[in-house]
């Protein structure tokens, strides 16, 4: 008898918790989202299931990936060619980083057109900026784990790079590559890396969704949600999200089996070899622009601070454009324009940086750095400040 009301009080426990969880479920599918939201606003819902695919597929090649100098590039052949389905979870994992890439630059320039950084935002712009410097780390620590070709030489570039850094630049390098060339250690360090920032950029997109659900959802019109009348998460924008996630699933699947050149460097099929540099050293393409950066500049400092701080600015947006509750909206042509010539810019850099970096592609890759900055410490504050009426 003395059992009895434990198992009871247990049983009531188990359905409070259940209760609450579909409290909570309900309430995150009542949340208000302004009317007016467009398709630009499925990108994270799109970004959320690329990321749990990564993270599935990513699971499944550590179990026969091995970290070594000498056996690396030999264990990811086995995946391909021994593992069952091994060759198509290797295929998904790569071509979901383009995705979730490219995705996330969407997301940031949606972001920046719409204005999403400004009050009471910045948070939320804040915590994205992180994820996208944590996503880059954990790509660049990926693409160095196939231990090919072009891996092995961009662990070089990287480390070099790094090492160009006064006073602290050499010790960096050593941490980086665990030794003078990369090596064993540096596969070590790629491979932990890479795995630990996958669970950490998991629990990052969870604050970054809270925060969203905290501050609110920006508008299109930039207006708050009481002047564009507002509609429940559930079921007008779940439909629209689902619905967004399959058309790229299909885009998806189509770049995985009919053109998987655009996102495989076919040089890095070739296992590694320190002997023999290869004549063009490029990166995966989301990393063109800031590799087309660091070029384009005669010393390696000065690359490495202009290549870097084109991520850095990013973080310092909601500063540099500061005209919230301003009288003079920023005409739509002007908007879309600046923003043009910013994406235009960072393609001619990226073009440039396919290249060797001298005649046109080293003033093609200059003229794309500038276009690049002044749209962040040119545009934005001339912007903020006729919006307040204080160009005069």
């Amino acid at each position: 008898m003395a059992g009895k009301p434990f198992c009871q009080n247990g049983q009531d426990t188990e359905q409070a918790a259940q209760s609450g969880l579909g409290a909570r479920a309900m309430a995150y599918g009542r949340l208000p989202l302004p009317a007016d939201l467009n398709w630009l606003w499925v990108v994270g819902a799109v970004l959320c299931a690329v990321l749990a695919l990564m993270v599935l597929t990513g699971l499944s090649l550590t179990l026969a990936y091995t970290p070594d100098a000498t056996l690396a590039f030999g264990s990811v052949e086995g995946i391909e060619r021994r593992l069952p389905a091994g060759w198509l979870l290797r295929a998904m994992h790569m071509t979901g980083a383009s995705f979730f890439m490219l995705a996330l630059y969407i997301h940031l320039l949606r972001g920046l057109y719409y204005r999403s950084y400004q009050p009471p935002r910045m948070g939320v712009w804040i915590s994205g900026c992180v994820l996208l410097v944590m996503a880059m780390v954990t790509a660049f620590a990926g693409y160095v784990l196939p231990w090919g070709q072009m891996s092995y030489w961009g662990a070089d570039v990287a480390g070099k790079a790094v090492g160009a850094l006064p006073l602290i630049g050499g010790w960096l390098e050593g941490v980086f590559l665990g030794g003078d060339t990369p090596g064993t250690p540096t596969l070590h360090r790629m491979f932990a890396l890479h795995f630990g920032l996958a669970f950490l950029i998991m629990a990052m997109v969870v604050g970054h969704i809270t925060a969203v659900h905290a501050r609110g959802s920006s508008s299109p019109s930039g207006r708050p949600i009481t002047q564009t009348g507002a509609l429940p998460f559930h079921p007008y924008f779940t439909v629209r999200d689902m619905l967004a996630t399959v058309l790229v699933a299909l885009g998806f699947v189509a770049v995985l089996c009919f053109w998987p050149d655009i996102i495989v460097e076919s040089a890095n099929y070739r296992p590694a070899n320190p002997l023999h540099t290869p004549a063009d050293i490029e990166p995966e393409w989301y990393f063109l622009p800031f590799y087309g950066m660091m070029q384009a500049v005669p010393f390696k400092l000065g690359g490495l601070l202009l290549s870097g701080g084109a991520v850095a600015v990013l973080f310092a947006v909601p500063w540099l454009d500061r005209a919230a509750g301003s009288l003079r909206p920023v005409p739509t042509m002007v908007k879309a324009g600046a923003l043009f010539l910013l994406v235009v810019s960072a393609v001619a850099t990226a073009c440039a940086g396919l290249h060797h970096m001298q005649g046109g592609w080293l003033l093609v890759a200059r003229l794309g750095m500038v276009g690049y900055y002044a749209y962040f410490v040119l545009y934005l504050p001339f912007c903020s400040r006729w919006q307040q009426g204080k160009t005069a």
